[in-house]
């Protein structure tokens, strides 16, 4: 998730553990703990798959983060109990609340779909539980207004209950994103069903700025795979489109080891083009049909016109920025309650990905 809400976050879980004692500073100290494991996007990879695919990992890890718990709770209660022994500290409190605020971090960065390492070093594919959207104002506002109001009014009073409550709040918004997403997938899977296709996996993706409006992909066995949008409202069958994975053109990249990488990092959520003379991997699950976050060039025809891997090149038409289109964003929040007009998905994917051959 995004750094605001992490710290606020962080901020509300220590001011509720440790409010009592810390006062207003508890909120300061969780607000920085909170953010902490996203220091490792300080770190400098040396092509952009490796940055990708190596952030949310150590600084995610779980044993990591409970080992770290575990020493700055022993290091404060050393300190309290010679400069503060009245405070009331003790390590277990001490230690709930450090061990809380930095678990809740990588644990809400499973719920989007980037993908967390929560057990590395274990080599498990990535935690991505794709119940809400990077930014997710629903999830954050009530927190950030529950940690301003301990703010303002300190601690002393009702604002551990509110921090608390609000706690509870997103924590429940959180489940009930995840049954939309089965809810979603059941759908779909449904839709297809239907139609006669049997499909070996379903992955629903919540679109900008909405848990309410999800990008469904399926995977069909013959290299093909749908890729369709439903709404929760929905009463009609969602639309949807077939495409290929285009798999054959990956063979310059057999035994690549930053294309296994990616393909372990994305549980194989991998489409390849053919732009300009270049091989073009894209990671599915993250944009807009036909607009995707993350694309990479990563092989390239030499002089006798023959395919040779490359360092991975972020592609030109992939970042952050493709999924801000503001035309296509009121497109998706007219669809929340309306089907009708469909979205214009052959639309998008034409108009992204036409430069494509190869196909």
């Amino acid at each position: 998730m995004d750094s605001l809400t992490q710290a606020v976050l962080g901020a509300a879980i220590q001011g509720t553990v440790l409010g009592r004692v810390q006062g207003r500073r508890s909120l300061l100290y969780g607000a920085a703990l909170g953010t902490l494991p996203d220091l490792d996007v300080l770190i400098r990879y040396a092509d952009p798959v490796s940055q990708m695919t190596f952030h949310r990992g150590f600084s995610h890890s779980v044993f990591v983060l409970t080992a770290l718990a575990l020493l700055l709770a022993w290091g404060v209660h050393w300190l309290a109990r010679r400069r503060w022994p009245d405070k009331g500290y003790t390590y277990t409190r001490l230690f709930v609340a450090f061990w809380l605020v930095l678990l809740t971090h990588p644990l809400l960065d499973s719920f989007t779909v980037f993908g967390t390492q929560l057990f590395w070093p274990l080599q498990w594919v990535p935690e991505s539980w794709s119940a809400v959207f990077i930014i997710d104002p629903v999830y954050t506002v009530p927190l950030l207004a529950a940690v301003s109001y301990a703010l303002v009014k300190g601690l002393a009073g009702r604002a551990t209950y509110v921090m608390g409550t609000a706690l509870l709040l997103s924590t429940a918004y959180l489940g009930l994103c995840l049954a939309g997403r089965v809810v979603i997938e059941q759908r779909f899977a449904s839709a297809l069903s239907q139609q006669g296709v049997i499909v070996a996996d379903v992955r629903a993706v919540p679109m900008a700025f909405n848990s309410l409006v999800w990008r469904v992909m399926a995977k069909a066995p013959n290299g093909e795979y749908y890729e369709g949008v439903s709404s929760i409202f929905d009463r009609a069958p969602p639309e949807m489109q077939r495409h290929r994975f285009n798999l054959e053109l990956a063979k310059p990249l057999t035994d690549v080891p930053l294309h296994d990488r990616l393909r372990w990092f994305t549980d194989n959520w991998l489409r390849y083009d053919i732009v300009a003379g270049g091989l073009i991997v894209t990671d599915l699950r993250m944009g807009t049909p036909g607009n995707y976050t993350f694309r990479f060039k990563m092989a390239q025809r030499n002089a006798a016109g023959s395919w040779e891997a490359i360092t991975p090149q972020r592609h030109r038409s992939a970042g952050p920025d493709a999924l801000f289109n503001r035309q296509d964003l009121s497109l998706i929040w007219q669809r929340i309650l309306d089907q009708q007009p469909p979205l214009p998905l052959a639309a998008w994917t034409s108009r992204y990905l036409a430069e494509t051959e190869g196909q």
